[in-house]
């Protein structure tokens, strides 16, 4: 296991304050905010730790009220709302500075059987074959400075060319990666959901620039996650390859609305995300 993926994990074990009540950190790293991804993956962290181990989650619904401060422990309020014969539902409200920056919902389910079908996955190259994300970013290292060289949790490599240099013409609102968490894990599926989570946040609003010939290099651009869904369809690990594929259907007010899709390499659909965030472009 990577460092980097080592102190991901170590980010995810709460710490227990009372039966309902749960403290995290952040990493020490140069950010204005707390990454979305991994307030998510927190509080998932709380709302699985208050149900039987019988049951998984199967979906979530997040609100991103206000940006998390890097600086300081972050406290996540589990409220127990429901345990029936087959779903468990959980609210968590994470807290700093005495004001809540996060809300989630979350339902777990017993496993059953049932009728399945999915969409297909789409034809892509081998993860394997695709250069490394050090090799990929090259062309801007210099720009993304410390970020380039830093270590990372998740081995991504690029399908489609990623969202940093300005577009000649626009591109269609899709952008696919495959990724895997950078060392073998422990088999708890509460963990491989939460590291889901965290990932579900990484690269998922570039699809929103594409046809608007941006980047993320752009100083003009401000984003920032207003709210957050996914469900979660089938068992997987995180630290198996699996392809993140990404779209926009349209933005409109500020707002950018992007869906992604997670695959493993046999095509199976693991899980299906949405996302709304705020896209503000400054003169």
């Amino acid at each position: 296991m990577s460092k980097a993926l080592d102190d991901l994990i170590t980010l995810l074990d709460l710490e227990s304050i009372e039966v309902n009540i749960f403290r995290g950190q952040s990493p020490r790293e140069d950010r204005q905010r707390v990454f979305g991804g991994q307030v998510a993956g927190q509080a998932l962290v709380a709302a699985g730790r208050t149900v039987a181990s019988d049951r998984a989650v199967h979906s979530l619904h997040a609100y991103f009220i206000r940006p998390g401060d890097p600086n300081i422990p972050l406290l996540y309020e589990v409220e127990r709302i429901r345990d029936g014969k087959s779903f468990s539902t959980r609210r968590v409200l994470a807290i700093q500075h005495g004001k809540p920056i996060f809300n989630l919902s979350a339902s777990f389910q017993i496993e059953e059987d049932g009728l399945e079908h999915q969409i297909e996955a789409p034809q892509v190259p081998d993860p394997l074959s695709l250069p490394d994300f050090e090799e990929t970013m090259a062309p801007w290292a210099e720009l993304m400075g410390e970020w380039y060289d830093r270590p990372r949790p998740f081995d991504i490599r690029y399908v489609l060319p990623p969202t940093m240099a300005k577009l000649p013409q626009p591109r269609k609102p899709q952008q696919m990666i495959w990724l895997r968490a950078d060392g073998q894990l422990p088999d708890s599926p509460l963990l491989h959901a939460c590291l889901f989570a965290y990932a579900s946040d990484m690269t998922l609003l570039d699809s929103t620039l594409l046809p608007h010939q941006l980047s993320w290099m752009d100083q003009r651009i401000f984003a920032a996650s207003l709210d957050h869904a996914m469900w979660f369809h089938r068992n997987a690990r995180a630290d198996d390859w699996f392809l993140y594929d990404m779209s926009s259907p349209t933005t409109q007010h500020s707002r950018g609305l992007a869906q992604g899709r997670m695959y493993d390499r046999a095509g199976r659909l693991l899980l299906s995300v949405a996302q709304e965030g705020l896209i503000r472009v400054r003169p």
